[in-house]
């Protein structure tokens, strides 16, 4: 069963490690080319902040988006922003998600996100929690996949493994770190691939963080995963 307000604290004690690490940046480092094709760390700042506007529109029963055309030209106008205005509009928008995911609320509704995507009320700390970890390793700034709280890494990874469950691109594949085990890709028409390695590498395949070469596959060749 997800745990709300669990995963809502583990929010905000995600959003402290990235506000200490990005404090330390200057301004210069701010405008560097992130991890991400196409942007730099302000762009990732800036949809952090602009992300957390969005489920507090979601947990409030508006729209997570005007448009996906308004929702990247707020990501280009906020990108270029000096570090203490990033910092603090970062802030700002944390504060305002904590304020509203504490806020009294039937937490078993369902909700919509973006491009007709519905979920649990209650999954939604989890998805920000997603952002703020995996993008706090987009910026290129010594926070790596392996420093993921390990109580994160198998939650995310079994959410992406059920992401890409059914999907007829993607064949039966089971994934394991040696402890735990999942399934996804099509269903079994056959033995399928096996895929093993590290949590951190396995995690960063699914995510397309990373491109599988450090992971161990039998019974075929690494699935090409659809994008996120």
């Amino acid at each position: 069963m997800i745990d709300h307000a669990h995963d809502l604290a583990s929010v905000r004690d995600a959003t402290d490690r990235l506000l200490t690490a990005v404090g330390k940046l200057d301004n210069a480092s701010v405008t560097q080319p992130s991890r991400l094709p196409g942007w730099t760390r302000g762009h990732v700042l800036a949809h952090l902040a602009r992300n957390a506007d969005a489920l507090v529109n979601v947990l409030e029963g508006r729209p997570m988006y005007v448009t996906g055309e308004a929702r990247d030209a707020d990501i280009e106008r906020d990108a270029p922003r000096p570090l203490d205005v990033q910092l603090a509009d970062l802030r700002d928008s944390a504060a305002r998600f904590q304020e509203t995911g504490a806020a009294p609320a039937d937490w078993s509704r369902t909700v919509e996100l973006r491009n007709g995507v519905t979920d649990s009320a209650s999954r939604v700390p989890f998805r920000r929690w997603i952002e703020v970890e995996l993008h706090h390793v987009d910026l290129g700034i010594g926070y790596e996949l392996e420093d993921l709280p390990p109580e994160f890494t198998e939650r995310e990874t079994g959410f992406l493994a059920e992401r890409f469950t059914g999907h007829a691109d993607v064949p039966h594949t089971r994934i394991t770190d040696g402890t735990r085990t999942w399934s996804t890709g099509r269903k079994e028409d056959g033995p399928g691939v096996a895929v093993s390695g590290s949590p951190a590498d396995l995690l960063g395949w699914l995510a397309g963080r990373r491109d599988g070469s450090a992971l161990t596959v039998q019974g075929g060749t690494l699935p090409e995963l659809p994008p996120l």
